[in-house]
């Protein structure tokens, strides 16, 4: 017995995503917010003291980890070295190859996690704006940390001004530590990973992937430990907000659908004129002119026989 759909109850189908869509919306995403991230340049004296603030707050609760990473990292340049690499690369590969990744493979779930990453990526760069930080190399050498990435500047492509090419410094806010989206995009990797790896390898590199940023960024004196609490803090924000975002998304879709709609009373030009083929037939009503008596008084009826009684005159 075939079956039935309640009306009402049909499930619209989502409409298939497209890389060529996909990819500008992306690097717009992207382009925004280095465009932002520059633009909010707070006063180098408030940055310097919200620096020193998040440090004494740390020494306050013990928890300044920072000291003990930079100097090993200073000290050891086959840690040291890597890590810079680390700091200046991996964010920029790993999370596109993330998400090529759940787009060829888990295309379901494409959608509402590029959503949850660039709703994230705009609240750290709302923190980037109302909280400029000092990162620690950008202190006082009198508080102990020694930037490494000007330190093992010889090794890379990166000057003394954080991660960016030689001569690129004055494109970059340097004030922008406050949270670290390295922590927050490789927190991203690493639930993805271990939500849709299928191997034990995608979760142990789930795992480490995250906790390897949070201590390089520490390291490398980028960040403060409570940086990289305040990104992952950001992306548990950006995940509660994306249902809300996607259904705010999906309105405004259907309200441009509606807009870019024909009016109500519009006909859509049919070149059949309304008539409708049957199987076998190449020309619409091609059967019944074939089938049907030809007009005229003496006209007989279709597939008479002989024994038929003619029409009386």
């Amino acid at each position: 017995m075939p079956q039935t759909e309640t009306p009402g109850t049909e499930v619209t189908p989502r409409p298939r995503l497209r890389w060529w869509t996909e990819l500008p919306l992306i690097l717009l995403v992207y382009g925004c917010y280095s465009a932002g991230r520059l633009l909010a340049r707070g006063d180098v004296s408030s940055a310097v003291d919200h620096g020193l603030a998040i440090l004494r707050i740390e020494q306050l609760l013990h928890l300044d980890a920072e000291h003990p990473l930079n100097r090993l990292f200073t000290r050891e340049p086959w840690i040291g070295v890597p890590a810079d690499f680390w700091y200046a690369s991996l964010h920029y590969l790993v999370t596109p190859a993330i998400l090529v990744w759940l787009f060829r493979s888990h295309a379901v779930r494409y959608r509402a996690a590029r959503t949850w990453l660039m709703t994230s990526t705009f609240i750290g760069l709302i923190g980037f704006t109302l909280l400029p930080t000092c990162p620690p190399r950008l202190l006082h050498p009198g508080h102990g940390f020694t930037d490494t990435m000007a330190y093992y500047s010889s090794y890379g492509w990166w000057g003394g001004q954080a991660s960016a090419p030689r001569g690129m410094g004055g494109m970059t806010n340097q004030y922008a530590a406050m949270p670290s989206l390295h922590v927050g995009w490789a927190l991203f990797c690493g639930v993805m990973l271990w939500r849709y790896g299928r191997t034990s390898l995608a979760r142990v590199c789930a795992v480490a992937y995250p906790l390897l940023t949070a201590l390089v960024v520490m390291g490398t004196a980028n960040h403060y430990l409570l940086d990289a609490v305040a990104g992952a803090a950001v992306m548990g924000a950006g995940l509660l907000l994306t249902p809300y975002v996607l259904r705010a998304a999906d309105a405004v879709k259907a309200r441009l659908s509606l807009a870019w709609a024909p009016p109500a009373g519009a006909v859509s030009p049919v070149v059949s004129g309304g008539c409708q083929t049957s199987a076998g037939e190449r020309i619409p009503r091609q059967r019944e002119s074939r089938l049907d008596p030809p007009a005229g008084p003496d006209a007989s009826p279709s597939g008479a026989g002989d024994g038929t009684p003619a029409p009386a005159r």
